[in-house]
């Protein structure tokens, strides 16, 4: 299947990847991976180090070329992207001069640049800060920045790698605000994030491990489809290596019914995305 290259836009806005397959040498990062982006709308991607989150939200802008697969996405200048971590801003330039510089690159001037640059900059919370160094701003300011500059041009896609990773609960809160804005909006969202509670919020959730995908639909739909059976106690149950801490109790994951005495509880999503892995990785337990 010849692969084909994102920017070429596409008149039905029926943007994702479909049956993508990345390798780097003797490493395939993603196998056959499928994902649909869908304007008004928040599809999380999940999963452990090395799961290939990355690789797929830069394969979705362009910035890798699949070995197969198609990849629909807007063209070039009606995508955002932001990076993981604090490469999305510009370090030694203050938040006025990040904003202008990308609306350079996107040639947004006038009154319409200033309107957009003052809704973003109130909406994130970061109008007291214009004249201070991106470098002197806390962790969640700068992603907060990072994100205003995804979405300046108001792209048709914006993808994010793990937007919220690292930053106060408050921050959190509101990126995931302003997120959910521009879903509203009608841009199509694609977020890696580590945090399965934002995974639950989305419309729709890509479990990937080790460049395979375990799970993709509604989150209802994928905890309602959890292999296996999640007991919790105060001690691993079962074979201890499927075994995992959550807050004071332990949670183990069982490929059949729980044994005597064992309590099971409903899946919530980082039980399923867990209980998802373990049954990939141990097929024999399936058996």
């Amino acid at each position: 299947m010849t692969p084909a290259v994102p920017g070429s836009g596409n008149a039905t806005q029926n943007w994702g990847a479909r049956e993508v397959t990345v390798a780097f040498g003797a490493t395939t990062a993603l196998d056959a991976v499928s994902l649909a982006a869908v304007p008004g709308q928040v599809a999380a991607v999940v999963g452990g180090d090395g799961a290939g989150k990355t690789t797929l939200l830069r394969t979705l802008v362009g910035r890798i070329r699949p070995q197969s697969g198609r990849v629909e996405a807007p063209a070039t200048a009606d995508c955002g992207f932001m990076p993981t971590g604090a490469s999305g801003v510009w370090q030694d330039l203050t938040v006025a001069e990040n904003l202008a510089f990308v609306a350079a690159a996107y040639h947004l001037a006038g009154p319409a640049y200033d309107q957009r640059r003052a809704h973003l900059l109130r909406t994130a919370g970061l109008d007291h800060a214009e004249d201070r160094l991106a470098g002197a701003l806390s962790g969640g300011m700068r992603q907060k920045l990072a994100f205003c500059l995804a979405i300046l041009h108001e792209p048709k896609l914006l993808v994010l790698d793990e937007p919220s990773t690292g930053v106060d609960p408050v921050s959190r809160v509101d990126l995931w605000r302003l997120i959910s804005r521009a879903a509203a909006d009608g841009t199509a969202v694609v977020m890696a994030t580590t945090y399965l509670d934002e995974a639950e919020r989305a419309s729709t959730c890509l479990v990937l491990d080790q460049g395979h995908a375990l799970a993709m639909g509604a989150p209802a739909d994928i905890l309602a489809r959890t292999p296996g059976t999640v007991t919790t106690g105060d001690r691993p149950a079962g074979r201890p290596e499927l075994s995992w801490r959550r807050g004071h109790a332990t949670r183990s994951w069982h490929p059949g019914p729980p044994g005597p005495g064992e309590q099971a509880v409903a899946p919530d999503m980082e039980d399923a995305v867990i209980a998802f892995t373990f049954a990939d990785r141990t097929p024999e337990t399936t058996a």
